[in-house]
C-alpha cells in the first residue's frame, strides 16, 4: 500500500499523541504512535490538534444569483481555511433552491470547486414564500440527494404547511430545519427586545417570537414522529424548550452560531450594522445559557450561519442594512475562546459538536467519523483539520477568502489557527494557505 502523507506528533481529540497515515485512496490507512511506515510526504503536527474535518449544517454560499457577495468557489475556500470539509448551502439563492434543477446546479458547482463537500439545502416552500410546498421529493431524488430542507431567512409560519413538510420528509428520513421567527411578533424588529432597544430607539425582537415557534414545531414533530432541526438558537428559553423536548423523546436537534456564543446586544450600541443579524444578538444571560446548552448536549452542533453581504448592504444606515455576518474562517477560534478556554468543552467535545454531531444529523457516512473515545477512525475517509491552538492573531476580514468582509470580529484578538486541511486525502490547505483543490471523477 502506497502512503501519500504521514502526519506525526499531533494530538487527536482523545488527548493522545497519534500519527496518521493517509493512503492513495484518500483514506486513513493507519493510526498509532511512532508508526513504522514511510510516505511520500511527512507533516509534523507537534503541538497541534488533529481533528476530523468540520461539518457546517448552515452556510450561505449565495450562488446562484448573488455572486457579488459570495460564490460556491469563494465560500468553500473560506470553509476550507476554517477547517471545514463539508458545508450545507442554504436555499435562499436567486433563484431559490426549490427545484431539482437548482439544487443540482449548486451540487455540481461544489464538486467543480473541490475545496469541500457541498450539500444543497432544499427550500421547504416555493420561493420561500410560505404558501405551498416546494418539490421536496424531486430534490431528494435528484443527483444532489437532498435530505435537509429549510426556508432559512424566513420562518415556515403556517402550522399546516409545517406539519405536511414534516410528514413528507419522514418517508426518506429527511428533516426540516426551521428558522424560528414568528413573523407577526417581529414586524419591523431591529434588535433584541429589551431595555436597551428602548434606549436606542430600535424596534424590539422578543425572545418569545423564537420560542413560540420552537414550542409549536417540537409538538408537531412529536405528533407526526418526524425530525425537526432548530436553526441558530439564540435565547435561554429556547434552550429550555429543546431540553424538555429531548426529555420527551421528540426527534429534535439544534444548532447555535459562534456569534451568539460570544457577542451580546451591547454591541448594538455602536449602531454599526456589522452587528445586525437574524436572530439578533441577545443578553448576557442568553449567551451563558447557550454555552451551557452546547456543553451539556441540549444543543447538538455549531452552525456558522455564514452570511456574506456586499459592502453596500452593510456599510449603510442600520435600518436598511442587511442582516448577517461572515463566520466560516473564525468559527473554530471563537469556539476555542467561548467553550474550550472557559472549560465547558475539551477537544473531544469540540470534535463532537463541530464534526461528529452535524454529520450524524445529516446521516453522512464519510464525514465526521470519530471514535467513542474521541480518536480518529482507521479506514475512514481522510477528512482532517489540523489546528494550532497556541497561535494568536487579530481578525482582519480583508484577508479572508470570502468575497465579503462583514465579520463582527474585525480587530478582535483571538487564539487558534487551522494550519492544514485534508479533504478526501487531498491537502487543500497547507501552512494556513489554500493549495490544490480535490478533483472529483
Amino acid at each position: 500500500m502506497t502512503l501519500t502523507y504521514l502526519i506525526t506528533g499531533g494530538t487527536t481529540p482523545d488527548g493522545l499523541q497519534t500519527d496518521v497515515a493517509i493512503d492513495t485512496d484518500g483514506n486513513i490507512a493507519h493510526l498509532g504512535q511512532g508508526l513504522p511506515v514511510e510516505a511520500q510526504h511527512t507533516l509534523d503536527a507537534s503541538g497541534k490538534i488533529v481533528l476530523p474535518g468540520l461539518v457546517d449544517l448552515h452556510t450561505h454560499l449565495r450562488e446562484p444569483g448573488n455572486d457579488d457577495a459570495e460564490t460556491v468557489e469563494t465560500g468553500t475556500q473560506a470553509a476550507a481555511k476554517g477547517g471545514f470539509t463539508a458545508v450545507h448551502a442554504m436555499a435562499n439563492s436567486n433563484p431559490v433552491a426549490d427545484t431539482a434543477g437548482v439544487v443540482e446546479q449548486v451540487y455540481r458547482l461544489g464538486r467543480e470547486a473541490g475545496w469541500t463537500d457541498v450539500y444543497p439545502v432544499g427550500a421547504v416552500t416555493v420561493g420561500l414564500a410560505g404558501q405551498r410546498l416546494a418539490e421536496i421529493s424531486a430534490m431528494h431524488d435528484s443527483a444532489a440527494q437532498v435530505s435537509m430542507f429549510s426556508d432559512d431567512g424566513m420562518c415556515v409560519w403556517d402550522p399546516v404547511l409545517m406539519r405536511r413538510a414534516l410528514e413528507y420528509v419522514k418517508s426518506f428520513d429527511g428533516f426540516i430545519a426551521q428558522h424560528a421567527q414568528e413573523p407577526r411578533l417581529t414586524e419591523g424588529a431591529q434588535m433584541n427586545e429589551s431595555a436597551l432597544s428602548s434606549e436606542l430607539g430600535l424596534a424590539g425582537w422578543p425572545a418569545v417570537a423564537e420560542e413560540s415557534i420552537i414550542a409549536r414545531d417540537v409538538l408537531l414533530a412529536q405528533h407526526v414522529d418526524s425530525r425537526v432541526h432548530i436553526c441558530h438558537v439564540s435565547t435561554a428559553g429556547s434552550v429550555e424548550l429543546i431540553r424538555w423536548a429531548k426529555s420527551q423523546g421528540i426527534h429534535v436537534t439544534a444548532e447555535v452560531t459562534p456569534h451568539h456564543l460570544l457577542l451580546t446586544e451591547d454591541y448594538v450600541k455602536t449602531y454599526d450594522p456589522v452587528y445586525k443579524v437574524n436572530p439578533p444578538l441577545r443578553k448576557d444571560s442568553d449567551v451563558l445559557a447557550l454555552r451551557q446548552g452546547l456543553a451539556d448536549g441540549t444543543i447538538d452542533t455549531v452552525g456558522t450561519d455564514h452570511a456574506p453581504h456586499t459592502a453596500e448592504s452593510k456599510q449603510c444606515e442600520w435600518f436598511v442594512a442587511a442582516m448577517g455576518m461572515t463566520g466560516l474562517e473564525t468559527a473554530l477560534p471563537v469556539i476555542q475562546h467561548t467553550m474550550v478556554e472557559t472549560g465547558l468543552l475539551d477537544w473531544h467535545g469540540v470534535a463532537r459538536v463541530m464534526s461528529a454531531n452535524p454529520a450524524r444529523i445529516y446521516r453522512h457516512e464519510d464525514q465526521g467519523q470519530l471514535s467513542e473515545t474521541g480518536g480518529l477512525v482507521e479506514g475512514a475517509v481522510a477528512n482532517i483539520a489540523i489546528y494550532d491552538p497556541q497561535h494568536t492573531f487579530v481578525v482582519n476580514p480583508t484577508e479572508h477568502a470570502s468575497k465579503s468582509s462583514n465579520s463582527p470580529y474585525n480587530g478582535m484578538e483571538l487564539s487558534g489557527q487551522v494550519t492544514d486541511v485534508f479533504y478526501r486525502g487531498q491537502r487543500v490547505v497547507a501552512d494556513a494557505q489554500l493549495m490544490t483543490p480535490y478533483r472529483h471523477n
